[in-house]
C-alpha cells in the first residue's frame, strides 16, 4: 500500500460503506493512525516477536476474522513485500492519504456479519476461542458483552464498539 493509495485502491472487503465524518484525519487528509496504534497492531501481528511481520503472520491473525480473504489482499496489505518492520508500517500509515474509510466500522463488521448493528455473541465466542482464549462459557460471554455495552442496552452496538476502541 503506497502512501498515495486512496479508497479505490483499498480491497473491496476492506473498504468502508459508512459515514466517515467522525474519523480523525492526519495532516495529509488521510485516516489518522498514531504511533501507539501502529505499535499495538504490529505487536498483534508479530506473534513470534521477531521484529517483522510476514504474510503468514497476517494470515494467522486475520484468518480469525476474515475466513476467505484472497492472497491478493494479503499481498496488498504487505505492500507486495515478504516482510514488514514496524518502521515500514509507520512509513506506510502515518502520512497516508486514505479517505472515506472508517477503520472502527470496518473492524466491527467482523463481529456483526449479518449487518444488524450489534455484535453477534456467537461470533464473539468464536473470535476469542480462535485467538487462543480457550472455551468461552456463557457466563464469560455475558461479561464480555457487559464490558463492551457502553450504553447499557444489553448489546454491543457499533457505537459501543467505537467508544471502547477509541477509549
Amino acid at each position: 500500500m503506497s502512501k498515495k493509495q486512496s479508497k479505490s485502491s483499498i480491497p473491496r472487503r476492506l473498504s468502508s460503506s459508512v459515514p466517515t465524518s467522525s474519523v480523525p484525519l492526519n495532516p495529509s487528509g488521510g485516516v489518522l493512525v498514531t504511533s501507539e496504534e501502529i505499535s499495538a497492531a504490529f505487536d498483534f501481528f508479530d506473534v513470534d516477536a521477531k521484529g517483522s511481520v510476514t504474510m503468514a503472520d497476517l494470515k494467522r491473525r486475520l484468518g480469525t476474522f476474515y475466513k476467505n480473504m484472497p492472497n491478493k489482499e494479503y499481498r496488498f496489505l504487505m505492500n507486495n513485500k515478504s516482510a514488514l518492520t514496524k518502521q515500514d508500517l509507520e512509513e506506510l500509515l502515518v502520512d497516508n492519504t486514505i479517505q472515506g474509510f472508517d477503520p472502527v466500522a470496518e473492524a466491527f463488521k467482523v463481529y456483526d456479519p449479518h449487518g444488524t448493528g450489534y455484535a453477534d455473541v456467537e461470533v464473539l465466542r468464536s473470535v476469542f476461542q480462535s485467538l487462543g482464549f480457550g472455551d468461552i462459557s456463557d457466563d464469560d460471554l455475558g461479561i464480555l458483552v457487559e464490558t463492551g455495552d457502553v450504553d447499557g442496552d444489553g448489546r454491543v452496538s457499533r457505537e459501543d464498539f467505537r467508544r471502547m476502541i477509541e477509549g
